[in-house]
Formats: C-alpha cells, structure tokens, sequence
C-alpha cells in the first residue's frame, strides 16, 4: 500500500485569514486553520492553548504545517505532534530585537515599502476583520515565546523562508531560526517581502512542494 500523501496545513499570520493564501492554495492546495488573532477575533490564549486548538483540527495525518509570520510561533509549539511530518515557517517574525514597538513600527514600514502596492488593500481587510484588539494580545503573547527552543526539540525537517526584502524577517534572524532546528534549512525568496505567501504564491507553493519531498524521505528513513 502505497504511503498516504502529506497534506498541508497552512497557519495564517497576524490578523489574517484564508485570503492571504488564496493565491498559493490555487498552486498547491492546502487546509487552513484560524486561529485567535490568526483570522478569529475574540480573547487570544497562550501559545501553547493556541497550538493545542491546531492540534485538535489538524485531522489525519501525515500533515505538512505550514505557519506565516506569527502562526510560525504557533505551528513550531504543534510541530511535537505525531501527524506532523515536516515543518514550514513562512517568515518567523518574533526577533527578539524587534520587541520595542518604535523598531517594530519602523521594521514594518520598511517592509510595507517593499511589498507590491496591490496586496496592501487586501491585508488591511483582513486586518479589519480579525479586529486590531486581538492582533495585539497575539502579539503581547506571542512575541517573548522562545521559537528557537521550540525548533530545538523538533525531529522532523523544518524549512525556513524568508524574502530578501523582509525587514521584520531579517536574514540573520531567518538563519538562527533554521540553525535551531536539528533538521533545519533556510530558503530565501529573492525580491520577495513579508507577504511571500501573497505576493509570491508559485515560488512559495514550489518550496512546500520541495518539504513535503523531504518530509516524505525523512519519514521512509525512520520507519
């Protein structure tokens, strides 16, 4: 019997919803689960509560997580599960650097400069509809969570991707991130920001494609 196909499971960024990914899921398609903070308004828990409610509508296995910009903190806290065969983070934000809100702030618009005009209308939505007070207790809860400890302790392969004018992903971050992991790589995306995932939907839906290989050849080595 041949072994079951892993399927994605995409974990959207702060204050985003299935919209963001729309574009990619059209290249590859994927499950999306929302999350406090992560397209749901209302009260946002703890980290670790936010990777036991992607835990329990993951279904079955084997899945390929994909989290984006915040969700990465939470899909690297759900990575532990045993359906989970291989990781994806999609811009890891959470630089410990970028805690202060003025660098914050000036990261982003740095960012926000580099992104293509078009999408900007399309994630201000998104914003709106998650609601800027659970997007901002995301980010008090999810900001100090230690991802690279997290990763530390994750057995499957993990990719991380970065675009190359992603100010809140900086390289030096992006590679600490994926030194982290024991099975750990970094791709970055050239000319691609924050909002690869948006703006970049073939080439993002191509490196998904190369983890999911990877996962699938981790998982036969280990059986």
């Amino acid at each position: 019997m041949p072994a079951p196909v892993i399927r994605p499971v995409l974990v959207p960024g702060l204050g985003l919803d299935t919209r963001s990914s729309a574009r990619l899921r059209a290249e590859l398609p994927a499950d999306v689960v929302l999350l406090p903070g992560m397209g749901l308004p209302g009260p946002v828990p703890s980290v670790d509560r936010l990777a036991a409610l992607l835990r329990d509508r993951l279904g079955a296995g084997p899945v390929l997580l994909v989290g984006h910009s915040q969700g990465c903190q939470v899909a690297a806290a759900a990575a532990g599960d045993p359906r989970v065969a291989g990781v994806v983070l999609l811009g890891p934000t959470t630089d410990p650097r970028l805690r202060s809100a003025r660098r914050l702030v000036l990261r982003w618009l740095a960012t926000a400069i580099g992104e293509p005009w078009w999408q900007l209308p399309l994630v201000a939505v998104q914003w709106l509809s998650t609601g800027p007070s659970a997007m901002r207790r995301l980010w008090r809860s999810a900001s100090p969570d230690p991802i690279d400890v997290r990763l530390g302790a994750v057995a499957v392969p993990v990719t991380v991707v970065r675009g190359t004018r992603d100010r809140l992903c900086p390289h030096d971050w992006a590679a600490a991130v994926a030194a982290a992991a024991p099975h750990g790589r970094l791709v970055e995306l050239p000319g691609a920001a924050h909002m690869a995932v948006q703006t970049h939907p073939r080439e993002v839906a191509r490196v998904l494609r190369q983890a999911r290989s990877a996962s699938a050849a981790h998982r036969d080595r280990r059986a």
